[in-house]
């Protein structure tokens, strides 16, 4: 019997030489079975010297462990019984073929049993290739099998090959070595089922040690005589050396930052007038300490400069114009990447560059291309060639995914309008005004051009949306007040107000026109408030005019120092109502903010005598007038804003009572102070101390019948990108509440308590909680609370994700702040200061959740050393 054409994986020393090459080239099957075909044909020709001629096929048989019919075998082989043959020929090796393409077959082995007369007997040998039955891998985390599983189809059933345990042992090597694991080691073992089962099967054990990052000790230059190497590692944004002072950057290698940054290194040289400079050689040196070294060989090219630009093309702007523009001037050092950006700066969308001038007035379909026409003696000379095209304008504009906002409530808010010359810098800021909406993902937000027509100058647009939960239940817990205060709030950030008596629309409440209702309880041992807000931002449907109206009623009682427990006989009441307006302006520009607001508070007390207060039964009435302007153009999503700014200054004021109410209130302050020293002289008997209070009592309440204040605060928050998604938040604070008559005083009212985590923030006085971390709640300020703050702090912010389920960014903070009764404390240097960490979750169905460990530097009264760690619990904060 003799073996005319053999493949075999294992079993004979020809396939060894196959296997053995393939993994050492670790090429692609089509290559294998290209040098397995060749070294077949050496090993065919002296198999086949014993046959010449054609032969008819008298029989095929089949041989070996297959769990396949011998009938299917035969078949998918394309041999056939009484067939004519050449031996040797092409017909067996097609067959052979055949079935190793099939992927089903480990050993295929084609013998000529017998000859007869020109009759050929065929005998097919062959074994099953294994199926895949069960796989462990080990080396990594559950949550990322399954992607190793997907991406190297490692299912159960699959054939195993070994083309496969190669390819696989390739792929997640290459991985995570990119990933910079550079000692990556992988190791596949099979194991043999042995059961009934006829089909052949293996288990599989997948072995991942990925070991440690590598860390880069030295990156070293040869080549470079312009710039240092110290200018080169810096141009380097994300490989850095070992550098222990360094907090923010890696010194760990990862592949794909390295090979970015070596584009980085020539970006370098063009921003300096080296537009040759490329990268000859770069290698990896293993260093001793598991360490490794990076040497990095450049050709510096020579020295280039700018010289005479001309555009082409222009016919709207004049060539002046476009000069002033693109700021390049004839024996400027030739700069590639300063050329690109004046030109079309890609990192920018509202950059100021040629390409935006024309796409904002317009000229959708233009396009601006430099071509350097000539570089004699390193000097360049461009043409600006422009195609400035048909001013296009918007055909239909068009809104999808709102399945519950109303499309008018998407409509008043778009910048491009149906008509309207095309403007990409309206593109950009309607995307930023669904984005501020919060109806709606901002990341997620897309405008779509739809059948751009250059030679119509038309094009359609289509604002692609996806709808996040807008109503919130607020769950808010912290320690202010006198005890624990906990909040339960129901806010409905897209509510219908028109659609509320109508059933349908209770889905689970009416939904859909973009107005705002809260419903607010806050209580705690010593204090209850309930609020009901309401605000429509399209007052009449027409302008961006913001109504809004709020009732709220909050009793507190006095703590009885006793028992310890609250006295609900002895209360301090609380009843206001607030109605205003907010308009936004054109000038200076549409991100300005007019707001204007009418509130009264009726203060009651009901034998509530406090140190705040010296009139324990008695009232006061709060009616103030509230005038605001403020500033945001941050983008896109205001939960997590990674430019622009937010500021905002207001100033209160209640009417100078005191003008044309007829009081000496001159008068009153004397009287008063004498009898306030009556009252404290222990030598006076009981009865005229009684008295005296009483007077003061009495004064008090006249002083403050009415009260008579102004109020001023100012807050900026800046938001500055430093990277791709590390924002930087500095911001200040700053609050002064004054009198107009210096005999009436500050009011105990509106005062400002400053310290700890800001919750806390109920109107029992009408004061304010200020938030500054690493400091228990309201510490920070006198008893009665300061009539001055300022505050300044700066935030460090990394996202882990801004899905629309779940928006959660890391955060590290610097703040310093403090308050002061009166202009003569006022010392703006002398600060409480802190820093710290924490960490924020935003859900829609929550709002904002959130944890801060603040560290307090300085001590307060009674202390001794620094305050030390404070642990704050965000719920339901500002962002």
């Amino acid at each position: 019997m003799k073996l005319l054409l053999n493949i075999k994986n294992e079993n004979d020393d020809l396939g060894k030489q196959v296997n053995n090459l393939v993994n050492i080239l670790h090429k692609t099957a089509l290559l294998k079975y290209f040098i397995a075909f060749i070294l077949f044909i050496n090993y065919f020709n002296i198999q086949a010297q014993e046959f010449n001629g054609k032969y008819t096929i008298a029989e095929i048989t089949v041989s070996g462990n297959t769990s396949f019919s011998e009938q299917t075998i035969i078949t998918y082989s394309g041999l056939r019984k009484g067939s004519e043959i050449t031996i040797p020929g092409e017909k067996i090796s097609d067959a052979i073929k055949k079935l190793w393409n099939s992927k089903l077959f480990n050993d295929i082995e084609v013998y000529v049993t017998k000859i007869e007369d020109n009759s050929a007997y065929l005998q097919i040998k062959l074994s099953d290739l294994p199926q895949l039955n069960d796989l462990k891998i080990n080396g990594v985390k559950k949550g990322k099998q399954d992607a190793i599983i997907k991406d190297n189809k490692l299912n159960k059933g699959v054939k195993v090959t070994e083309n496969l345990i190669t390819t696989t042992k390739n792929f997640l090597t290459k991985k995570y070595q990119k990933e910079g694991f550079l000692n990556t080691k992988v190791h596949i073992n099979t194991i043999d089922v042995q059961d009934s089962v006829e089909t052949a099967r293996v288990n599989m054990v997948l072995n991942i040690d990925k070991g440690e990052k590598v860390k880069i000790k030295d990156i070293a230059f040869s080549g470079n005589n312009i710039l240092s190497d110290k200018k080169l590692r810096k141009s380097m944004k994300s490989t850095k050396k070992i550098n222990r002072l360094r907090v923010f950057k890696r010194s760990k290698y990862i592949d794909s930052a390295y090979q970015a940054d070596l584009g980085h290194i020539i970006d370098t040289y063009k921003e300096n007038g080296y537009r040759d400079a490329r990268i000859l050689s770069d290698s990896i040196i293993y260093n001793t300490d598991k360490t490794i070294s990076l040497q990095i060989d450049v050709n510096e090219g020579e020295l280039y400069t700018f010289g005479d630009i001309k555009f082409i093309g222009n016919t709207v702007y004049s060539d002046q114009y476009l000069k002033r523009l693109l700021r390049i001037n004839k024996g400027d050092t030739y700069n590639g990447i300063l050329l690109q950006e004046r030109i079309a700066d890609n990192s920018k969308p509202d950059a100021l560059d040629i390409t935006n001038l024309y796409q904002n007035n317009g000229y959708l379909f233009s396009s601006i291309n430099p071509v350097e026409v000539s570089a004699d003696n390193n000097v360049i000379d461009l043409e600006i060639r422009i195609s400035e095209g048909k001013p296009a304008y918007f055909n239909t504009v068009t809104v999808v995914g709102n399945d519950k906002t109303n499309d008018h409530v998407i409509y008043r808010e778009l910048r491009t309008r149906p008509g309207q010359l095309y403007s990409k810098a309206n593109v950009v800021r309607t995307v930023r005004e669904l984005g501020q909406l919060g109806f709606f993902d901002a990341q997620e937000i897309a405008p779509n051009f739809i059948n751009p027509n250059p030679v119509e100058g038309t094009i359609d647009m289509e604002y692609s949306v996806k709808e996040t939960g807008s109503s919130q239940i607020e769950l808010q817990g912290g320690y202010g007040g006198g005890g624990f205060i906990g909040t339960l709030g129901l806010s409905f950030n897209n509510f219908s107000i028109k659609d509320i008596f109508k059933k349908d629309a209770y889905k689970p409440i009416p939904m859909g026109d973009g107005q705002k209702l809260a419903l607010r309880l806050q209580a705690s041992r010593f204090y209850q408030t309930y609020s009901f807000s309401f605000s429509e931002p399209w007052l009449g449907g027409k302008r961006p005019v913001q109504f809004s109206a709020s009732l709220s009623h909050t009793k507190q009682f006095l703590y009885d120092f006793v028992s310890r427990k609250a006295d609900k006989s002895r209360s301090f009441n609380i009843t206001g109502i607030t109605f205003g307006l907010a308009k936004r302006l054109t000038v200076p520009d549409d991100f300005f903010t007019l707001s204007q607001s009418i509130g009264f508070q009726r203060y009651d007390l009901n034998n509530y005598n406090t140190g705040l207060f010296t009139f324990g039964d008695g009232y006061s009435n709060n009616l103030s007038y509230t005038i605001g302007l403020s500033r945001n153009n941050t983008s896109v999503d205001p939960i997590y804003p990674t430019g622009g700014s937010n500021f905002a200054i207001t100033a209160k004021f209640s009417p100078p009572w005191s003008l044309f109410n007829g009081v000496d209130y001159e008068a009153l302050a004397n009287e008063r102070e004498e009898n306030d020293v009556i009252r404290r002289d222990p030598t006076k008997p009981e009865s005229e101390r009684q008295a005296a209070q009483a007077r003061v009592a009495e004064i008090d309440q006249e002083r403050f019948k009415w009260l008579e204040f102004y109020k001023i605060k100012f807050k900026g928050d800046w938001y500055t990108q430093l990277a791709k998604d590390l924002v930087l938040r500095p911001s200040v604070e700053l609050g002064y509440l004054g009198a107009y008559n210096n005999a009436r005083g500050v009011i105990p009212f509106e005062r400002f308590f400053l310290g700890g985590d800001g919750l806390g923030n109920y109107s029992l006085d009408g004061r304010e909680a200020i938030q500054l971390r690493g400091y228990p709640n309201q510490s920070l300020s006198s008893e009665d609370g300061g009539s001055i703050y300022n505050k300044f702090s700066l935030e460090l912010r990394y996202p882990i994700t801004l899905k629309a389920s779940a928006k959660i960014y890391a955060l590290s903070f610097l703040e310093a702040g403090a308050s002061f009764d009166n202009f003569r404390d006022y010392n703006p240097f002398n600060l409480y200061r802190s820093a710290g960490v924490g960490v924020r979750i935003f859900m829609p169905a929550f709002g904002l959740l959130g944890i801060d460990f603040g560290h307090g530097f300085d001590s307060l009264p009674g202390e001794t050393g620094p305050h030390g760690w404070e642990t704050h619990f965000i719920i339901g904060q500002q962002f």
